[in-house]
């Protein structure tokens, strides 16, 4: 029995992989208004110095030697205050005059200067109270520039030094991201805790950042260079199935969800090993939304590329669970009548196509039996 085999050019092969990359339930159309509702924002993927990281908390005080104490070197009364907790004096400025129990008509008046700028943290007198040369009026701290003091676990002291870098984050500066570089580890370690003090010095614009305000650290072990990375909101899944959302290049409300393999990660971005090229631009913020956005995609793919509007229709919470579910899992269920691109319809296809090359094969080679038959049947017949 000769058997014609029919070969599957591989162009064919890789467009039927293509067809599966990018079946509709990975592809979201939006329109610009439920853009603007996801609150959607992407960032250009690009090779960047990529640091290891490790995340400490602690606080923040102020340098010791720029706090400065005004006094008086006479006993007396105060005649006049010129400044209060809170204002901010430059050095030289007269913030407080007392009246000398010295006899004169009138008494001789001394003015007090602040020794050094910045702020007054604290006041110890009030109008008219008697002063002594061993009292403190007021005290000034200069926080143009702080301590940012870390918390840090033992086992990471050891790959610390002077001149490490840290981004810093205060509650008080928003999002703000401070660069900080350390001095020195603290004198003694927290036995309970079994942390480290390790100080940064950091410049305080605005002198928005006071005293025992709480900070967060992200304090730099590594960097390696020409790593592409990612912010972490812009990964979603899990560890086995990753995967981002990439904004078609020429398509403004059109996202493709894209597996990526990751590799390591720090407090904001993850390095993207596979999956991503320089220029994608991925989504960030709204990634997650996205995942219940592309439930009904699978209709606007084919509808609303051509223009139509559709009324949506709202879904029961059973229906928003199970699609939840399969967002989840990467498992959607194709529906009768579904689209011909999905994973039941196209194998089907492709069975199908297997069995007419089959019959061809067949039918060919009972053809070739009857026009040639073998030597045996020749004699057969004769």
């Amino acid at each position: 029995m000769n058997i014609t085999i029919f070969r599957i050019p591989l162009s064919i092969i890789a467009g039927l992989s293509w067809l599966h990359a990018a079946e509709p339930s990975n592809i979201i159309v939006l329109d610009e208004t439920s853009i603007k509702n996801l609150q959607i924002e992407t960032v250009e993927t690009e090779e960047t110095d990529f640091e290891e990281t490790f995340f400490a908390l602690g606080r923040i005080e102020e340098i010791p030697e720029r706090h400065g104490v005004l006094s008086s070197r006479i006993n007396g009364r105060v005649l006049s205050l010129e400044a209060h907790e809170g204002d901010t004096v430059k050095a030289g400025q007269t913030l407080v005059r007392v009246e000398s129990r010295q006899p004169g008509d009138p008494p001789p008046v001394i003015d007090l200067k602040a020794p050094l700028g910045g702020l007054v943290v604290e006041s110890h007198v009030r109008l008219g109270e008697p002063v002594e040369p061993d009292k403190e009026l007021l005290d000034i701290s200069d926080l143009s520039e702080v301590l940012a003091i870390a918390r840090v676990p033992e086992h990471y002291a050891a790959q610390l030094t002077t001149g490490s870098k840290a981004h810093i984050v205060v509650s008080a500066l928003g999002k703000q991201i401070i660069e900080g570089e350390m001095l020195r580890f603290g004198t003694s370690a927290d036995r309970v805790s079994g942390t480290i003090d390790a100080v940064f010095r950091v410049s305080n614009p605005g002198l928005r950042m006071r005293p025992g305000m709480r900070a967060e650290f992200s304090i730099i072990l590594s960097s390696r260079k020409n790593v592409m990375s990612i912010p972490r909101a812009a990964v979603q899944g899990d560890a086995g199935n990753c995967f981002v959302y990439i904004k078609h290049f020429e398509s403004p409300f059109t996202y493709i969800k894209s597996p990526v393999q990751i590799g390591q990660s720090n407090d904001r971005f993850v390095e993207i090993i596979k999956g991503l090229f320089p220029g994608d631009e991925v989504v960030t913020r709204g990634a997650y939304s996205l995942i219940f956005a592309g439930e009904g995609s699978n209709k606007l793919v084919s509808t609303c590329a051509s223009g139509c509007e559709h009324d949506a229709k709202p879904e029961s919470p059973d229906a928003h669970a199970e699609h939840a579910e399969e967002a989840a899992t990467g498992i959607t269920e194709v529906k009768p009548g579904g689209n011909l691109l999905s994973n039941d319809s196209l194998w089907k296809g492709i069975s199908g196509l297997l069995a007419i090359l089959l019959v061809v094969s067949i039918v060919v080679g009972k053809r070739n039996r009857s026009s040639n038959p073998n030597p045996a049947e020749q004699e057969e017949h004769a």
